[in-house]
């Protein structure tokens, strides 16, 4: 096979495939790095639009969450309160709704699940794709998981490694979503495993406090406190992990006393889900990379096995090597000057080393880490330098589509913030600065001015009475000063100090002034300007927001 530099190849997909089969794949397979940790990556894994997996306890609303990000049904689809996802279910597009078996599913080479074949048909008899006409569905593909069992139900086998299917995923999604039920925060063993298997990619995981509506502010904030908790015994981050509050269906809120905060989360969460496709060759590269310096550890620690295993009494010598793997991994830390972050978990490497003969190890080839190592320094960089100026960008810059509709929402009085800070007053017939128009003018007249305008001193005095920080005065005077002539007249003083208010208020305060902000005496002038120049001044927003 002849290898694609990066610097010939087409885009940054390609790139990647090219790097991964010249220089690392080699590597792997000559440590046996794909039986030990994971199995070899092809096209499909390179080639898949973003991946989400959801992960939480029966009930907690993980498949409810599917049917809002879609706002419509998807086959397979079952809701209740009791354990009644059983399988994984990969909602994937397609034109034609349907449903695509497991078995079916992992002989497919266009799509990245053949390696789930490992895990046996017990495995293969709960795990489908569920195919749906979604235009969100052209920008990812959501893996719903069977609810993680709690008390006596958690004892009941599943027929197969669930921990390490949900590892299998891990390595492979761009986002992991944890969902947690607000009145449901105990974590079961099995919900301990599987959030043990997502180490490694904290990076990725997303928290939802789901059905956060059913309780009062005051128990929301104990509840949010109980589970920061209970997942740092598990996490064991000294980082606090963000947890995104809501109520992720389409029924009334039980407690509107925090529809505002609600509002706000849906908005973070959904941007930054929005915006995977945008970032999906770089979290690829992200995880090429972790990969890379995982197989080149293992490739080391392999070869000082290999080193120290005797010809004879090897059996005794295996025995004590596996039980002093520590030391063995301190050894290889001290001669490559390698992190001790990056060598795999020693209780796993030690299970899986039973099982090998390690005279059949081979011993350190420095070609084969020279490789992964100018991969690593050499064409990742490359690959980093390309990102912005791909040849072949996804299809989807954004996830359009569905509950996606309506984050760009300003057509409707119900989009976010509409009516609300800058926003307000948008399409009603009095200015609305006019409304606080009587004590403005009153503290105008209070002013000295020249000629019917106060100095940018005389109103410099008054706005540091607000106690907002210079940098904010300074744009809302450059925002209040319409007509751009060093003073402010009493209109444009009204002006400042309604947007000083909404600023106090906790709104933001815009870099362009909305053109239903505009003083009604002015807007003859920034119309007449616009004439003349062929648009408005540069402090005046020729659009809504």
């Amino acid at each position: 096979m002849s290898e694609v530099l990066p610097e010939t190849s087409g885009n940054v997909i390609e790139g990647l495939k090219s790097i991964y089969k010249g220089k690392l794949l080699p590597l792997e397979q000559y440590y046996l790095f794909n039986e030990f940790h994971s199995p070899p990556l092809n096209d499909a894994d390179f080639d898949a639009q973003p991946l989400i997996l959801l992960v939480g306890q029966y009930s907690t609303g993980k498949t409810t969450f599917i049917r809002y990000l879609l706002e419509r049904d998807f086959p397979g689809m079952r809701i209740g309160p009791e354990p009644t996802t059983d399988k994984f279910i990969a909602v994937m597009y397609g034109e034609k709704d349907g449903v695509i078996p497991g078995n079916a599913l992992v002989v497919d080479p266009k799509k990245q699940f053949r390696p789930l074949s490992a895990f046996g048909n017990a495995f293969l008899n709960r795990f489908q794709c569920s195919l749906v006409k979604s235009v969100v569905l052209k920008g990812m593909t959501i893996i719903d998981t069977p609810g993680i069992l709690a008390g006596e139900k958690q004892r009941i086998d599943r027929g197969y490694d669930f921990a390490a299917v949900l590892e299998w995923f891990a390595e492979r999604v761009d986002r992991i979503i944890l969902l947690f039920d607000a009145h449901k925060l105990d974590i079961s063993d099995e919900l301990r495993r599987s959030i043990e298997a997502l180490r490694g990619h904290d990076d990725k995981i997303r928290i939802i406090l789901n059905k956060a509506d059913m309780v009062e502010r005051h128990q929301l904030m104990r509840i949010y406190g109980a589970l920061m908790w209970s997942l740092g015994k598990v996490l064991q981050t000294p980082e606090v992990v963000r947890v995104f509050f809501g109520s992720f269906w389409d029924e009334p809120l039980r407690c509107e006393v925090n529809r505002k905060l609600f509002e706000e989360e849906t908005q973070d969460l959904f941007r930054d889900l929005q915006s995977l496709p945008k970032n999906s060759a770089l979290r690829k590269l992200n995880d090429l990379i972790k990969r890379a310096r995982l197989a080149k550890v293992h490739a080391l620690v392999i070869a000082e096995l290999k080193h120290e295993i005797s010809i004879f009494s090897k059996d005794r010598k295996k025995k004590y090597l596996i039980k002093n793997l520590k030391d063995v991994y301190k050894k290889v830390q001290n001669d490559q000057q390698i992190p001790s972050s990056d060598f795999p978990e020693i209780s796993k490497m030690q299970e899986s080393l039973r099982k090998y003969d390690f005279s059949k190890f081979h011993s350190q080839k420095p070609k084969l880490l020279e490789k992964v190592d100018q991969m690593l320094y050499e064409d990742i960089a490359k690959l980093m330098a390309m990102i912005p100026h791909d040849a072949n960008p996804p299809r989807l810059l954004e996830i359009q589509g569905g509950v996606f509709e309506n984050l760009e929402d300003q057509l409707t009085p119900f989009g976010y913030k509409c009516g609300e800070g800058c926003n307000a007053g948008y399409g009603e017939p009095e200015w609305i600065v006019s409304k606080e128009r009587a004590s403005y003018d009153l503290l105008f007249d209070t002013l000295e001015t020249a000629e019917g305008k106060l100095s940018g001193a005389a109103v410099k005095t008054e706005f540091m009475k607000s106690k907002l920080p210079n940098s904010i005065l300074a744009k809302i005077w450059k925002l209040a000063d319409v007509d751009r002539d060093g003073f402010l007249d009493k209109d444009e003083f009204a002006l400042g100090m309604h947007l000083i208010n909404v600023k106090l208020n906790g709104g933001d305060i815009p870099l362009l002034l909305p053109r239903h902000l505009v003083p009604p005496k002015k807007k003859e002038e920034v119309l007449g300007y616009r004439k003349r120049d062929g648009g408005f001044p540069r402090n005046v927003l020729n659009s809504v927001y």
